[in-house]
C-alpha cells in the first residue's frame, strides 16, 4: 500500500503556526478540509477533537497521530504538518512534538485505517526517518519518503 494515495502535495505543512494542541488540530483539519474527500469540515474537527479526548495520540519521539473515523470523508485521507519549535501535545515522553499525521478515515475502514496507522507508526519508529521528514525541502519528498516503509 502507498500511503501517498491517501495524502498529497497540497497536505503538506512544513511551517504549522499553531502553537496549541487544539490549533494544530484546526490547522491540520484546515489543510485535510481542502481535499475533495472531506464532505463536512465542522464534524471531522469535532470528531478529531473527541478522539483525542480520550486518549492523546502524542506517541512519543516528537510524534502525533491526530486521527478519528468520521462520516465526515469519503475515504481515507492524511495531513502532515512540522511544527519547527514543536508542540505540547500531551505526549506519553512528555515532550515536544514536532511532527503531525492527521488521518481521517470513514467509520467503515476499519482493516484500510489500521493498516495506515500501523505503516506511519512503523516508519516514525526509526529515528533516521523522523530527521529525515524534519529536514525534507519539498512536498513531494515527504510523499516519497512514506512510501519507503517496508
Amino acid at each position: 500500500m502507498k500511503l501517498s494515495k491517501f495524502c498529497d502535495e497540497n497536505l503538506v505543512e512544513f511551517s504549522l503556526s499553531a502553537t496549541t494542541k487544539n490549533e494544530v488540530i484546526e490547522e491540520l483539519v484546515g489543510l485535510v478540509a481542502s481535499s475533495n474527500m472531506v464532505t463536512d469540515r465542522e464534524k471531522l474537527l469535532h470528531d478529531i477533537k473527541e478522539r483525542e479526548n480520550l486518549v492523546t495520540t502524542g506517541v512519543g519521539y516528537g510524534v502525533a497521530f491526530p486521527h478519528a473515523k468520521t462520516k465526515s470523508v469519503k475515504g481515507i485521507v492524511i495531513a502532515f504538518g512540522i511544527s519547527e519549535n514543536g508542540i505540547d501535545f500531551d505526549a506519553m515522553d512528555h515532550q515536544p512534538v514536532k511532527l503531525f499525521f492527521l488521518i481521517a478515515a470513514p467509520e467503515d475502514a476499519i482493516g484500510a485505517h489500521l493498516n495506515v496507522m500501523a505503516r506511519l507508526s512503523y516508519l516514525m519508529k526509526s529515528e533516521e526517518n523522523r530527521n529525515k521528514l524534519l529536514s525534507v525541502s519539498s512536498p513531494g519528498d515527504v510523499l516519497t519518503l512514506i512510501d519507503n516503509v517496508d
